[in-house]
């Protein structure tokens, strides 16, 4: 290593640089505590206690000693959530016994109205899947990032594959989907042409937009670049709710 990653040859040698060190500054078991929690908290996998401790700069021995604590503590006052090692790392579960509490939550909200915004995305990509977000904005004239955020967490659409063209990811429709409209199979939705323009028109806007380099660098933009969006909700996912799918005739 260089001077210029902040250690140099005399500090490998005395070890300094593993994850067994005290770190700058030594934190006392309550903010330690607070930093591990903090740090559970957002992540979407299990830790390891090397990754934890390189986090918090602190000694990995010590680390682990205190998520250890922090699980037995958690466990004996039968808190609802359940520190728990898994795999090859650490992370924040419910605990099996309010499991029902939570899934009542989850399905009320799967169930809950879809907004305009959300039922015309999921229309266009209906009729036209696959098909990439940035085709699903120039039909519908506005972002619809969030909005297909939101139909892909409800498992109304999913990524299918990727636009030969421009390689940005494309959606199209699930089994939930056709299970919520009563339907057995694609074919059986209606006829394009009262929703929506004529599908020759439709087709028409797909060459332009395929023709057009702006559109093909968005493609790629947003197929490059998904990690890195907003997660706030889409303005355009703030409209008034409509009644579900599924209760209409």
């Amino acid at each position: 290593m260089s001077e210029e990653n902040g250690f140099g040859a005399g500090d490998i040698a005395a070890g300094q640089t593993s994850l067994d060190h005290d770190g700058e500054g030594a934190l006392d078991d309550a903010k330690l505590r607070s930093a591990l929690e903090a740090v559970l908290l957002v992540v979407d996998s299990p830790v390891s206690a090397d990754e934890l401790a390189t986090a918090v700069d602190q000694d990995r021995r010590r680390v682990h000693t205190m998520l250890t604590r922090m699980s037995e503590e958690l466990t004996q006052a039968n808190s609802g959530m359940d520190l728990r090692f898994a795999g090859d790392g650490w992370r924040y579960y419910t605990r099996a016994e309010y499991a029902p509490y939570v899934e009542r939550l989850l399905l009320d909200g799967a169930r809950s109205k879809l907004t305009r915004a959300a039922l015309e995305t999921l229309a266009v990509i209906a009729y036209r899947q696959p098909v990439s977000r940035a085709r699903v904005s120039a039909i519908r004239g506005v972002n619809v990032d969030g909005v297909i955020r939101t139909l892909v967490a409800r498992g109304l659409i999913n990524e299918v594959g990727t636009d030969a063209a421009t390689t940005a990811t494309t959606y199209g429709t699930t089994e939930l989907f056709l299970e919520r409209l009563g339907l057995a199979s694609l074919s059986e939705m209606p006829d394009l042409a009262p929703l929506l323009p004529d599908v020759d028109v439709i087709d028409d806007l797909d060459e332009e937009i395929s023709s057009d380099p702006r559109f093909a660098k968005l493609d790629a933009h947003r197929s490059d670049s998904t990690g890195n969006e907003s997660s706030g909700p889409d303005p355009d996912d703030s409209a008034a709710p409509l009644p579900d799918t599924d209760n209409q005739d």
